[in-house]
């Protein structure tokens, strides 16, 4: 039976930084015992929430020292809070706990989101009290997996969760009008339209390409300078669920130490707060979708801080839901080795546009050459609807939606499978290869997969985006000849779902999905500084000449036994 220890508190007490600046940080205890390890929580939303308190007297009755810190500049820490700028401050926390009396030299780190940023951020410093961490749903590339992924600025959550992180303590946004904010221009001044000046906003949108600025906040791949092993959770509908898989990959296979390369990786039907409830979005997985993410995360911890053989780290590293079956299922890799990799190629007679045109998506190549064209006017962009979204539901909806309103919008093709004669399980990292143009010099390219199931319902399962000028990547600008045809490779996203047969599989192509990402000027000029919109004339090429396709990672049924 485990033991239950009496609490002691320490509340606000100042731990110092190598540059002076002394940091809020309070403190839930074992009462009476000797050194324990410790668990360190660091947040910029206040260490005094009903969630956190409850987190560390739950950790303290099990045996641990949980510290939990305000970041240097939020709530009662001295400092400036830039946003980022957490791997010093992270390590020298590290450092000091290690080296308290009631610790016995060994912790772990543990949080979600911007919570689970800073582990990422501190742990390449390798620490030597850092035994193991546990972020959840947050990526270590800030660029390319938070403010520009695909390279297109992500503006629903960099405006929404910008405007509540840039005072000392909390901002309500409850009174804005997010829908004219959105439309603003020029993007620079978006944070100012929407009530505030902002200045680390005004940095984000100067800095579209990665480059020196981004490189001073975080390696976006730590992953061989990390000796600590990690378990990471994340949700299929979670914004950062791309990184996630990659930061699992990342360690498992470059980890610094054996240790880091036994981390270990869940994820299921979830967004942000993971499994907070069975229904997402409007769809409800079931209860069976639900998992205890808290005892999970405490069998990591009595694993690697106070060595109990519980067998956390010899089980297959990777948990998966799977969508459309509701069952979950352990894994040893990720992309899955026995993955069939199809080819589902774009077709039509040249009216896919709206879900009733005449777009088909075909496991057999198309005989002959053809094209669908559609006009994106950015005035009017493509509405978002659920998704890959964070971190404000109330303003930009995430998770699972019906689909078919966007779909009967004439800017957006739809390419659809004839009904599956059998159930066909797609779980892997999905791409579209895309052959299109513009009549201008930059504009951008949507992807969304979608499974729509007899009814007509039409939920959505990822979605993915490029912005034409970075086709080459996102170090430099390679703006476009008009009306030439390029090859796009948009990362569509990963997911874990069975098509039912009876269903069919629907790709979306479109120029906007806003304003979970800002709207394409279709200019060419600077990024952010202007106001001019200009109407797009858009082709998407498909057939022998150019095979737009997706690329589908098909998992074949086990054998029973």
């Amino acid at each position: 039976m485990m033991a239950s220890y009496d609490i002691a508190m320490q509340l606000d007490v100042k731990v110092p930084m190598r540059d002076g600046v002394r940091l809020s940080a309070d403190i839930y205890r074992p009462r009476a015992a000797p050194p324990v390890p410790a668990v360190l929580i660091r947040t910029p939303y206040s260490n005094n929430t009903d969630g956190l308190i409850e987190q560390g007297r739950r950790l303290a009755a099990a045996g641990y020292a949980c510290v939990i810190q305000d970041c240097r500049g939020r709530w009662d820490s001295d400092g400036e809070f830039y946003p980022f700028r957490e791997a010093e401050d992270g390590y020298d926390t590290q450092e000091w706990v290690g080296r308290q009396p009631w610790c016995n030299g060994k912790l772990g780190t543990v949080g979600a989101s911007y919570l689970g940023m800073v582990q990422w951020t501190a742990a390449p410093l390798r620490n030597s009290h850092l035994a193991c961490m546990a972020p959840r749903v947050m990526s270590p590339d800030f660029h390319g997996g938070v403010a520009y992924p695909g390279g297109a600025f992500q503006l629903g959550v960099m405006l929404t969760w910008g405007m509540r992180t840039n005072a000392r303590t909390g901002q309500s946004i409850d009174y804005h009008n997010w829908t004219e904010a959105f439309h603003s221009l020029p993007v620079i001044a978006l944070d100012e339209a929407a009530g505030r000046e902002v200045g680390f906003w005004k940095d984000w949108v100067r800095h579209p390409v990665f480059d020196d600025y981004w490189r001073g906040l975080a390696d976006p791949e730590p992953y061989a300078e990390i000796a600590a092993p990690a378990y990471v959770m994340g949700g299929w509908y979670d914004l950062f669920v791309n990184d996630t898989f990659r930061a699992f990959t990342g360690m498992r296979r470059h980890g610094r130490a054996t240790e880091a390369r036994r981390s270990r990786l869940i994820v299921g039907p979830w967004a942000h707060p993971l499994s907070a409830s069975a229904r997402v979005g409007e769809v409800d997985f079931g209860p069976q979708s639900l998992w205890d993410l808290d005892a999970e995360e405490q069998r990591w911890l009595d694993y690697w801080l106070k060595g109990e053989a519980n067998g956390v780290a010899d089980e297959p590293p990777l948990k998966l839901f799977i969508m459309g079956a509701g069952e979950w299922r352990d894994e040893w890799e990720w992309p899955l080795t026995r993955t069939e990799w199809r080819t589902a190629y774009l077709d039509s007679g040249g009216g896919a546009n709206t879900l009733r045109g005449d777009g088909r998506l075909a496991f057999a190549a198309p005989a002959s050459d053809a094209a669908d064209h559609f006009t994106y006017d950015p005035r009017y962009p493509v509405q978002t609807v659920g998704g890959n979204n964070c971190c404000s539901p109330e303003i930009v909806p995430w998770g699972p939606y019906d689909q078919r309103g966007v779909e009967m919008r004439p800017d957006v093709l739809c390419y659809t499978s004839q009904p599956l004669a059998e159930d066909l399980e797609v779980t892997g990292p999905i791409e579209l290869v895309l052959h299109a143009a513009t009549d201008g010099r930059d504009t951008d390219w949507t992807a969304k997969l979608v499974d729509v199931a007899p009814s007509g319902y039409a939920m959505n399962l990822c979605d993915g985006i490029i912005r034409a000028r970075y086709r080459q990547g996102m170090t430099a600008t390679a703006l476009l000849e008009p009306g030439a045809v390029y090859e796009y490779r948009i990362e569509v996203g990963v997911t874990g779902n069975l098509f039912r047969a009876g269903h069919r599989i629907r790709l979306e192509v479109s120029s906007s999905n806003f304003p979970r990402f800002d709207r394409n000027p279709n200019t060419g000029k600077e990024f952010g500084v202007d106001r001019e919109l200009r109407t797009a004339h858009q082709t998407v090429y498909h057939g022998p000449g150019h095979p737009s396709h997706l690329r589908l990672p098909v998992i074949p049924p086990r054998p029973s036994t």
